[in-house]
């Protein structure tokens, strides 16, 4: 499926721009709840991970197509992809791999040191990235940050959508959270694929910190830059909800205590069986996003405090 302009449905809120495929797409607003499982450390969180894209990859022929995700949650599958990459062990699977970013600080050079990308390249190291099929990030450096979206969707949708979307679980005010970086009150619909999101003081405050707790090898010229970006590019609830698979990692409660309540919160809302009133839900809480998916792993830390 090529996907141009005229496919394409451009919707704006609040200053947040959302584009959606024009397929008329029908969702059925069911609530399948959240089962977490608890693992004893990080390096399990990691493993469980890894077997999920095991579990995916015997389960098709093909392509694999996965989401990455950034910051701390999936450092410990990084790592273990990095480390396989060294060897041969599972060059097969590997280079069936084609591999998305999710979300993306904008306009920002894609050298800088608190980019996603670098971070991954970080961790994931040069082996992995020679040996995987292709590598799809969201481009931060052009003046048209629309049209690079649209760039990066034609590709994931001709792909044939995610197989598995690796995603977090990030805390914001009210004790709501987000999910990629979907925001409180941005407007999201269940047919936004994907969306440009303005971006706050506070956002990027947590960012910066969170990379350089991370070992992100960073300077002061990064961090200026840094410090001006103005968007989030994000994947919208669409790409969440036509996702084959969603694994979700939270193992960073003890740096981000307010996870412990928005976690919580997210575990123990039971969306409304009134549409209207759901979307509002999950337009005050996008978190609330993942309890649609009838597929979906959550992997988390006894210091959620479950």
């Amino acid at each position: 499926m090529n996907i141009d302009n005229s496919q394409l449905t451009r919707y704006e809120d609040n200053n947040n721009v959302w584009l959606s495929k024009n397929n008329n797409q029908e969702f059925n607003f069911i609530d399948y709840g959240i089962v977490p499982t608890v693992l004893s450390s990080e390096a399990e969180v990691g493993r469980a991970m890894l077997n999920e894209l095991y579990s995916t990859a015997a389960s098709k022929e093909g392509d694999i197509n996965i989401a990455l995700l950034g910051g701390r949650g999936a450092q410990e599958l990084h790592r273990l992809l990095g480390a396989l990459a060294k060897s041969t062990e599972q060059d097969q699977l590997l280079a069936r791999l084609n591999v998305f970013t999710q979300d993306a600080l904008a306009p920002l050079s894609m050298n800088n040191g608190f980019s996603f990308v670098r971070d991954f390249e970080r961790i994931l190291g040069d082996d992995f990235f020679k040996k995987i099929k292709s590598f799809t990030p969201m481009r931060t450096d052009t003046e048209d940050l629309e049209l690079a979206l649209i760039t990066y969707l034609t590709k994931l949708e001709d792909l044939g959508g995610l197989d598995i979307f690796f995603i977090g679980h990030g805390p914001e005010e009210n004790q709501a959270s987000h999910l990629a970086y979907i925001k409180p009150f941005s407007g999201a619909q269940p047919h936004h694929f994907v969306g440009i999101i303005p971006i706050s003081g506070s956002i990027l405050k947590h960012h910066i910190s969170k990379f350089k707790a991370g070992g992100s090898l960073v300077n002061e010229s990064d961090e200026k830059e840094c410090r001006s970006a103005e968007y989030i590019l994000t994947l919208g609830p669409a790409a969440i909800l036509q996702a084959k698979k969603i694994v979700q990692s939270v193992v960073d409660a003890d740096s981000a205590p307010a996870k412990i309540q928005t976690y919580a919160n997210v575990l123990n809302t039971d969306l409304s069986s009134d549409k209207e009133e759901a979307l509002l839900q999950l337009n005050e809480n996008p978190g609330l996003w993942i309890r649609l998916h009838p597929n979906t792993k959550s992997f988390v830390l006894p210091n959620l405090g479950l």
